[in-house]
């Protein structure tokens, strides 16, 4: 019998990802998108003939009740968010509607039209933010710094309340920072590989950046999109951390991927305080221990490959404009 997933948020970059890697478990996949002039699919043209998209609205709970009915999803991926930190800062009441109110909806759509399906939620290492241990794991407690991360642990704790309450197959996925080629340019792993992308081919001079010394636990977006599934495929629910274990620098960042096109990064990245968060998050570092040991998830792609990937599809991207 084929399996039916829904993923809010497939046209980002996650849901693209995971949406390739449904169809290729060989799923029905249906993707749900808003009602707006501004949807783009840029991410998801290339199997947008294999899926089916719906129009709903994490704001609009009528919707996600339809939806669910239609299609009785057997599984749900919760990736839709207002999920860029700096914005949270300039509209934490639409983030909380989003990213926090909309996780209840979605739970209170499933409870009523699709009781029998798996839920995941899409959680962050934001909600970590001032860390009360290093490294942090599904124990840790959460001190978010920011209405983003804030909004994060209000939707990872309704779905526990969920999980608790009402028996529902419920999970939360504690990812730490992934990226790819689909990562949007506000972000600054993308931003440096665009840069770097754009002076090497001589449209631009430079790139501002903030500070230099922050740390992330980075990884590819394209394994972390596996752990979300199999945390699904599972005897019972339970939430995981996911992520490489390892730690580095926007300028280690910032050398990897200068090295790879021949170039100094020194000669042309400015730290500029302009770029610098309100509230920085301290040392974010996962422990995806209980990920390896029950789901048997690895990340394939190392820090180095994967930035080394982002700068060429980067450079391919600008060559196609010129």
């Amino acid at each position: 019998m084929t399996k039916t997933a829904l993923i809010t948020g497939i046209t980002g970059q996650d849901g693209s990802y995971l949406a390739e890697f449904l169809l290729e478990q060989g799923y029905n996949v249906v993707g749900m998108v808003r009602r707006s002039s501004t949807v783009t699919f840029g991410r998801i043209e290339h199997i947008q003939d294999r899926i089916t998209l719906a129009h709903g609205d994490l704001l609009d709970q009528t919707s996600l009740i339809d939806i669910m009915r239609e299609h009785q999803p057997d599984e749900i991926y919760n990736l839709a968010a207002q999920s860029f930190v700096p914005v949270s800062w300039g509209q934490p009441v639409l983030t909380g509607e989003f990213t926090a109110l909309g996780v209840t909806r979605m739970l209170e759509a499933m409870r009523k039209a699709a009781p029998e399906a798996r839920f995941y939620q899409a959680s962050s290492s934001e909600m970590f933010g001032k860390v009360r241990e290093v490294p942090q794991r599904e124990s840790t407690p959460f001190y978010p710094r920011s209405p983003y991360g804030v909004a994060k642990v209000y939707g990872h704790w309704i779905t526990v309340n969920y999980r608790e309450s009402y028996g529902l197959f419920a999970c939360s996925g504690i990812l730490f920072n992934h990226e790819s080629p689909r990562r949007g340019l506000e972000f600054v792993t993308r931003k440096v590989t665009h840069g770097v992308a754009q002076i090497k081919l001589g449209l631009a001079q430079d790139l501002h950046l903030g500070n230099l010394d922050s740390r992330r636990d980075w990884g590819y977006a394209g394994d972390y999109v596996k752990a979300m599934w199999l945390m699904l495929q599972q005897d019972e629910p339970d939430d995981y951390v996911v992520g490489t274990g390892e730690t580095h620098s926007v300028r280690e960042l910032c050398q990897v991927a200068f090295d790879h096109v021949g170039l100094d990064w020194e000669q042309y990245v400015v730290s500029d305080p302009k770029f610098y968060r309100p509230a920085e998050v301290d040392l974010l570092v996962s422990d995806p221990s209980k990920a390896r040991a029950r789901l048997g998830w690895r990340p394939q792609v190392s820090f180095e490959e994967l930035i080394r990937m982002m700068v060429d599809a980067d450079l391919a991207l600008l060559r196609q404009s010129m």
